[in-house]
């Protein structure tokens, strides 16, 4: 059996997911709070970029809030060639191909992976087939620097659209699976 695998972007309407705090700002509200419980009710396990690991571990390892409460228990892979083997705070060191890692991952355990970053390792794995549902939440502003999930680079993809919500401050919280 194949476990199911998800990532949740943060994005401006131009497309930008780098640094959502510089564009997001107060623009969650309920919607978006049910969405982010509901995703993340079946994760089991977490892949994250070393950077975003560093910026959490420093930050929400004892949290005991919502988010914290689910982050610092969940098994975490970190992507990474320079951290120690074992870095501590649930995590394991993954250095090599992530594809074949998280497609490796996929066929063993229980619950849902959830990919958290970086970008190129989402858009990777999207391209892949190995992210099931690609969750954006569209923030109505327009930033004009930043990194795109999806650049010039990418060739055509034809997406299927897998839900549709709109929150009453504003956002789109659009989910997407690969086109079969």
């Amino acid at each position: 059996m194949t476990r199911r695998t998800t990532a949740h972007l943060f994005s401006s309407l131009n497309g930008v997911v780098e640094a959502p705090d510089q564009f997001q700002f107060d623009a969650f509200g309920a919607v978006e709070g049910e969405v982010m419980a509901a995703s993340l009710a079946e994760v089991t396990e977490v892949v994250i970029g070393r950077k975003l690991w560093q910026e959490w571990r420093e930050y929400w390892q004892d949290k005991d809030d919502d988010f914290g409460v689910f982050i610092n228990p969940v098994r975490k892979h970190v992507l990474s060639s320079t951290l120690e083997a074992d870095p501590g705070w649930n995590s394991t060191v993954v250095d090599g191909d992530v594809v074949d890692y998280v497609t490796a991952l996929r066929s063993e355990g229980e619950g849902t992976i959830s990919v958290v970053g970086g970008v190129d390792t989402i858009r990777s794995l999207f391209l892949a087939g190995l992210i099931d549902a690609l969750t954006l939440t569209i923030h109505p502003a327009v930033t004009p620097v930043g990194r795109r999930l999806f650049d010039e680079d990418v060739p055509l993809t034809r997406l299927r659209l897998v839900d549709s919500r709109i929150s009453d401050v504003g956002n789109a919280l659009l989910t997407y699976a690969l086109r079969d």
